[in-house]
């Protein structure tokens, strides 16, 4: 019998980009409204690099929430060459990093302050090990000879496995993979402390989408769509029930004219209709049964929280995505899958989220 209604506990976003001034007011209610939690990115300009930093950003995140909304982020550190670990261990001690994020400097949007080795974090490392705070990984490799489709695989081997011997207590979160080697080296560590999370692109699309009848800028996001195999790979990793892989959207709006120009941001903003994606994808793997453990519950465990009380309802009703986010100085946000039309429909009790999409 074909399933028609999924009701399921409230999902949290792993991974999520909520930019700033207007941009923040104009995104933030389309994660408040289906997620109960979100792990917030620090790639702001200028980076959310201290305690201080990351306690006033989530004052703005809280300032411009929706009346009635019980939406809570969870803030970040991003990591520098000079982060000082006095500054994570306070800060985390304090409540105002429940994580912090490792960007290879240049691997992708504003990660020109990132680190540029793991050798000179090696303080901060030890202390996060120490005080069980999880690291972030955005795993690529930067090493301008080493390929864009294969700087994942290089960057498991040349420094995610001696990292993880060198700290052998450090939790670590493989942020938004894209490969079956990613997805298998995940798979196979027996520690428990390795997670990773996974995109609705990447589990929809392959990297043909990029380029289908001319160049899809909309599609574009780092890291990069890999090739059919690998979209394969980690759609049998999230339906799997392995509670090491769980829900991170990655979503990361731009406006249209950043996306659309001659060197187009890296970001897609999936917000608006992530878990009609994720739901879709859960159903073509015959796993609807699996999907509230992905959503709601892998994630949320891997970091020691409590799972939500609440619940929402996903009904098999179609979901035409048209909608488009105005800014105030003329801007405008396409979100993923504009123009298409998903089987799914997300319910939540008093409201329709769905006129975001439609």
């Amino acid at each position: 019998m074909t399933v028609q209604t999924l009701p399921i506990r409230r999902p949290d976003d792993w991974h999520l980009h909520l930019r700033d001034a207007d941009l923040l007011r104009a995104v933030l209610p389309a994660s408040a409204r289906q997620f109960g939690r979100a792990i917030v990115m620090p790639n702001l300009k200028p980076p959310v690099t201290t305690a201080e930093a990351a306690m006033a950003y989530r004052e703005c995140i809280l300032g411009v929430l929706p009346p009635g909304s019980e939406f809570t982020p969870l803030m970040t550190c991003y990591l520098c060459d000079t982060t000082d670990p006095a500054d994570i261990r306070a800060g985390f001690d304090a409540g105002a990093f429940v994580a912090a994020k490792l960007y290879p400097a240049g691997a992708t949007t504003h990660s020109e302050y990132g680190v540029t080795s793991i050798d000179r974090i090696a303080g901060v490392l030890a202390v996060m090990q120490d005080i069980g705070m999880p690291l972030l990984i955005h795993g690529e490799s930067t090493d301008p000879a080493v390929d864009v489709f294969d700087r994942e695989a290089v960057f498991l081997h040349a420094t995610l496995r001696p990292l993880l011997a060198r700290y052998p207590r450090l939790k670590v979160v493989l942020e938004h993979i894209t490969t079956a080697e990613a997805a298998d080296f995940v798979m196979r560590d027996p520690s428990g402390r390795l997670a990773a999370t996974i995109t609705p692109q990447h589990l929809m699309f392959n990297r043909n989408a990029m380029f289908a009848g001319g160049i899809r800028p909309h599609h574009y996001c780092l890291p990069v769509l890999k090739r059919e195999r690998h979209r394969l790979a980690l759609r049998h990793a999230a339906t799997s029930g392995s509670p090491a892989f769980f829900l991170g959207t990655d979503s990361a709006p731009h406006d249209t004219g950043a996306k659309e120009s001659a060197c187009g941001c890296a970001g897609i903003f999936s917000a608006p209709v992530a878990l009609q994606a994720y739901v879709t994808v859960f159903d073509e793997e015959q796993a609807l049964d699996r999907f509230e453990a992905f959503a709601s519950d892998n994630g949320a465990r891997f970091y020691g929280m409590p799972p939500n009380q609440q619940t929402i309802t996903l009904h098999r009703s179609p979901t035409h995505v048209s909608g488009q986010i105005d800014l105030p100085d003329g801007r405008r946000i396409r979100p993923f899958l504009f123009g298409e039309t998903l089987p799914w429909t997300l319910a939540w009790p008093d409201d329709d989220l769905d006129r975001i999409a439609s």
